[in-house]
């Protein structure tokens, strides 16, 4: 059909009567829908006439352009009555008095829970907490701390180097950090004192087991001042026990060989799972939960202190390893924080 002004006429009459035609048969939503779908989209008749007005002859575009628009006013008009006057599906409707959907909430992991917890304890004693780089230099980690060349520590079946071609001709090689005990002659080297050091981060082992972690969280107490003796390490340790595992769990110090802390000790708490009977997490009713000791005068040196006036003590234990021994939480096998169980997760 050429395109001409009474064809387009003929169009908008033909369009406007079957639009008012359709407007008693219009009772829901859905036949709402199906009336804009059919008058006013872009592949309606409607939009076809507008895009076919470039073809007219200049002197007839004007006139057929100005009854286009008025249909489509008409139309846009008449669908806004209709919203208002049908009754729509309940299906469709919003109800806005009715209650809002649930949606899942998430909480703090366990580990985060537990190092909010252990720095809250600490603060409560002067502790302050630091951070320092997750990837460190051989010497902090070890030289500093007078850990010996050729010590098993420092091998790569305890170690993980990142480039054993990038050494530093102070420092060594790159490293990814074994221990919070690293950060130690960190704090020393900073000027401040006295120091009430508390450093948690991550630290990768090759060990993995019901009781350790490739990865894990340690917590590293530093205390630095003068006149601080093994009195003030046990106490600090009971009061951290007392108020962290519960007033009735135990703990007992035995004496080992740390290299940068003299003298060492090893530091086990009761374990809440077996109640000292022992089990697969604990063997003999007892959980080691770290080291600590006297701060060696040789790393007091390498941190610029002088050790005939400055005494300390240092504690380095596993976050992990302690949230798993707390009254109330009995899990056996320290791997599950970190398999990503939700069923496991969400009981905590």
């Amino acid at each position: 059909m050429s395109i001409s002004k009474k064809n387009i006429f003929k169009q908008i009459q033909e369009i406007k009567t079957q639009a008012e035609q359709q407007t008693d048969q219009i009772k829901n939503q859905s036949d709402l829908e199906r009336f804009k779908f059919e008058f006013l989209t872009r592949k309606s008749r409607v939009n076809q006439i507008m895009r076919s007005l470039k073809d007219l002859k200049s002197q007839d575009r004007k006139a057929a352009g100005q009854a286009a628009n008025q249909l489509k006013n008409f139309l846009q008009k008449k669908y806004k009555q209709l919203g208002k006057q049908i009754s729509f599906d309940k299906n469709l409707h919003i109800d806005i008095t009715a209650p809002g959907c649930y949606y899942q909430m998430g909480h703090l992991h366990l580990t985060t829970q537990a190092i909010r917890e252990i720095m809250k304890i600490f603060e409560k004693i002067g502790f302050y907490r630091v951070r320092y780089p997750e990837v460190e230099w051989d010497w902090y980690a070890f030289g500093a701390l007078n850990f010996p060349e050729e010590h098993p520590a420092r091998d790569e079946w305890e170690t993980f180097f990142i480039d054993e071609q990038s050494v530093h001709p102070k420092l060594g090689k790159r490293i990814l950090t074994p221990h919070t005990s690293s950060g130690q002659v960190r704090e020393m080297q900073s000027g401040r004192l006295p120091i009430r050091m508390m450093n948690i981060s991550k630290c990768p082992r090759r060990q993995l087991d019901v009781s350790h972690l490739l990865i894990h969280h340690q917590f590293e107490g530093l205390v630095v001042d003068k006149g601080i003796n093994l009195k003030h390490l046990k106490g600090v340790i009971n009061y951290f026990v007392k108020q962290y595992f519960g007033q009735a769990r135990d703990f007992r110090i035995r004496p080992y060989d740390f290299l940068f802390t003299e003298p060492s000790f090893e530091v086990d708490v009761s374990c809440a799972a077996c109640n000292k009977r022992g089990c697969k997490l604990c063997k003999q009713g007892w959980l080691e939960i770290g080291g600590c000791g006297m701060v060696h005068p040789k790393v007091l040196k390498n941190g610029g202190i002088d050790p005939s006036q400055y005494t300390g003590f240092a504690f380095g234990w596993g976050v992990e390893r302690n949230k798993i021994m707390q009254e109330g939480i009995n899990i056996k096998d320290i791997r599950l924080l970190y398999q990503n169980d939700l069923n496991f997760l969400e009981q905590f």
